[in-house]
């Protein structure tokens, strides 16, 4: 564990890189069913600390309402009982999941005799700087762990007393099991030079995963030595195509909308054919009202809808986080997806329509890491993916993209296997 404060020394950087350099070649040697049973001991400790947790965490919630924190992000903040409940099920759900490490993917025999075979393996040590939400805490070390990967975890000022309670929990558990402690470590310092200085810690860590605004990601990007996975913001789009069944559009725009508003997959931009406008807009601006939203539209959908808000051109870039959407009327599917890979954030996007063509075209054409035909956004996630928690949503295009599960953690290696061979 790091020391607590507001600062962190290089020193203790340093020291906090080699021990999880030395964690990872231990847990490299882990088999699968002691990995699977250290995390049931795991979810079961962070249950019964339930109250220490909670505890921490009502410190980080009187901070957040002291420091007037949007109420969207106070909810990503919040742990109780159920929730902490919930992060014990994901951490078994991923002791339920295939173990990838090991996992020949492929193999073939040469002309000359030798077989040759891609095999998955842990990176190594994996960064995670990460922002409010304290649950990441436990997903990410369930994450990393199961795939025999050592974690560094960086979380945001404002989860602080939360995220040290929560490593306490998982620790106290590993040691109690008999194993290194430093399978995880957090770096409890709040600090933006410590975090620029982890940044660069290549020589201890093998790979770096920002979660959080999108200025979190582009400081990572733009100062980070270590190769960096971009988990993205969300400007997500609902396209209402023009044979689109009205009631069913206005029931996925009102889950994707408000279902959670403070989340990466929540939907922040409404796009509509012009043919179904006049018949979609009022029903949809009449639910969106009676949730809460205030809409900011175009002059087209101003012209239908008299109490939508005027929008400017920086509406359709922005990921909202709160109860505000933007609207976008459209001469037909190609000029949506024009607007909408102009303005996205290539997270989610879904088209509502009656139209195979189109949803086809919709999904061959859009560029986002998760398309979806007639189903809201809010199902871009690790879990509702099968993959028991994730880490982030890649939204860039190297080895992971979309929800980043257990796979998405894993490097590979290839083995050969000879019988006397020479070149």
């Amino acid at each position: 564990m790091a020391i607590k404060g507001e600062f962190m020394s290089e020193f203790d950087l340093i020291k906090l890189g080699e021990n999880s350099k030395a964690a990872a070649k231990q847990l490299a040697k882990l088999n699968t069913n002691e990995k699977n049973q250290l995390l049931r001991k795991v979810a079961e400790a962070l249950v019964s600390n339930k109250d220490l947790i909670i505890e921490a965490n009502k410190k980080d919630m009187e901070n957040a309402i002291a420091n007037n924190m949007p109420k969207s992000l106070q909810d990503r903040l919040l742990l109780n009982e159920e929730r902490i409940q919930a992060m014990a099920d994901g951490v078994v759900n991923v002791a339920m999941l295939e173990d990838p490490i090991g996992e020949v993917t492929e193999m073939s025999k040469r002309p000359n005799g030798m077989v040759i075979g891609k095999r998955r393996v842990p990176m190594g040590v994996i960064g995670i700087i990460y922002e409010a939400r304290p649950n990441v805490t436990s997903d990410a070390f369930a994450l990393c762990f199961k795939t025999s990967n050592a974690v560094i975890l960086k979380g945001g000022s404002d989860s602080i007393y939360s995220n040290i309670a929560i490593v306490k929990v998982i620790r106290k558990a590993l040691e109690e099991a008999a194993y290194n402690p430093d399978f995880v470590q957090l770096i409890d310092s709040t600090d933006r030079e410590t975090t620029r200085k982890f940044m660069k810690m290549n020589k201890y860590v093998d790979l770096l995963i920002p979660r959080g605004s999108a200025g979190l990601i582009a400081a990572t990007v733009e100062n980070s030595t270590i190769p960096v996975i971009e988990t993205g913001t969300g400007n997500c789009h609902i396209f209402v195509d023009e044979s689109a069944d009205i009631d069913m559009a206005v029931k996925i725009l009102i889950n994707a909308k408000t279902q959670r508003i403070g989340v990466c997959n929540a939907c922040e931009s409404l796009v509509v054919h012009k043919n179904i406008a006049a018949a979609f807009l009022p029903k949809a601006v009449e639910a969106l009202k009676e949730k809460g939203v205030e809409i900011r539209g175009d002059e087209e959908s101003r012209k239908i809808c008299r109490d939508i808000e005027a929008a400017n051109d920086e509406d359709f870039y922005k990921e909202y986080l709160d109860y505000i959407i933007s609207v976008k009327i459209v001469d037909n599917i190609d000029s949506a997806i024009e607007h909408i890979n102009e303005h996205n954030t290539k997270h989610s996007e879904t088209i509502v329509t009656n139209d195979y063509n189109n949803a086809n075209k919709f999904l061959d054409e859009i560029d986002a890491a998760c398309v979806y035909v007639n189903a809201s956004t809010r199902f871009t996630d690790g879990n509702e993916f099968g993959f028991g928690a994730e880490i982030g949503i890649s939204t860039q295009k190297l080895h992971a993209r979309g929800p980043m599960g257990l796979k998405e953690l894993c490097t590979s290696k290839y083995i050969i296997y000879g019988n006397g061979q020479i070149r």
